[in-house]
């Protein structure tokens, strides 16, 4: 493989390394700045720069970020989780500080890269990758390559219709897998069925000691998303799902139930496989490179 940097920014830290014959170095973490996008991408400039001494050769530059994209992938057209990015046009920015050819692409489709490449689905020929935090991302691998649809929006599993008339997603979509499932909305649960500011993590951990209450809140979340794990199943049927995220950091307890979800909801048309992810932080850094290097 060849090699090329990767970048993974998000609203508190960016993640940088190299990829380099499957092996991801060089791994640097910075917080991400708060005073506008020219700093965010400069401060990324200067980390690639540095690896650049020691490897001139490279002449990829892979970038994931969330937020919405024009349409050929070279400008943000917004991301609302990292501060300043409005219309911000990334690729023609860095490409010409660095004189390099700069890829971008969403967060949750380079992680979907990475764990196809190196991570949980290596060895499968389709996935579809979820990520489950504040809210929920997804894309579909086919092939070593990202399945885009028509309008580059598929795989948005977190947009779905779960619940018609339920509650409102950040999205402005009512009913929404991610405002029924997502970690943030796990919370908001909690928070209203306690009557007191409640954590995901602290709910799974009274879900697990055997807290009926708690285990109303978890179990309704798992149960939504096991149902939409299975809907994606009849409609793409992929080899596997890879699961990853704050949420899915829960471990077997998610996992198990999930799982048991999924498969009542496939009725019978075929077994459902979900896996964890495997690469963690790192995933999103090694999928930007992974993304770089597949563009000719």
């Amino acid at each position: 493989m060849s090699a090329a940097i990767g970048v993974d920014i998000g609203g508190t830290k960016i993640a940088i390394g190299l990829l380099q014959d499957q092996k991801f170095t060089h791994k640097k973490t910075l917080a991400t700045p708060k005073d506008g996008w020219r700093n965010v991408l400069d401060s990324v400039v200067i980390e690639i720069q540095a690896i650049e001494k020691d490897h001139p050769d490279v002449q990829q530059i892979g970038v994931g970020m969330p937020g919405m994209f024009n349409k050929d992938q070279t400008e943000v057209a917004y991301a609302a989780n990292v501060h300043g990015f409005r219309n911000v046009p990334l690729v023609d920015y860095m490409s010409q500080a660095l004189g390099r050819k700069v890829v971008l692409e969403n967060d949750a489709n380079a992680a979907a890269l990475a764990e196809d490449a190196l991570g949980a689905a290596q060895q499968a020929s389709s996935s579809i990758f979820v990520t489950i935090s504040t809210g929920i991302g997804s894309s579909v691998i086919i092939n070593g390559r990202v399945w885009r649809g028509f309008h580059g929006i598929a795989g948005e599993i977190g947009h779905t219709i779960a619940m018609p008339d339920g509650p409102l997603a950040p999205s402005g979509i009512p009913g929404a897998l991610e405002a029924i499932a997502s970690g943030t909305a796990i919370a908001h649960s909690a928070t209203f069925a306690f009557g007191r500011s409640m954590t995901t993590a602290e709910v799974f951990t009274l879900a697990q000691e055997g807290d009926k209450q708690a285990e109303l809140v978890v179990h309704k979340a798992m149960r939504y998303l096991g149902m939409a794990l299975a809907n994606a199943q009849k409609m793409i049927d992929p080899e596997l799902f890879v699961v990853g995220g704050g949420v899915a950091s829960v471990g077997s307890y998610f996992f198990t139930h999930v799982q048991r979800y999924a498969q009542e909801f496939v009725h019978g048309f075929s077994d459902i496989t979900i896996v964890p992810a495997q690469l963690g932080t790192d995933a999103g850094a090694i999928g930007a490179a992974i993304a770089a290097l597949q563009v000719k």
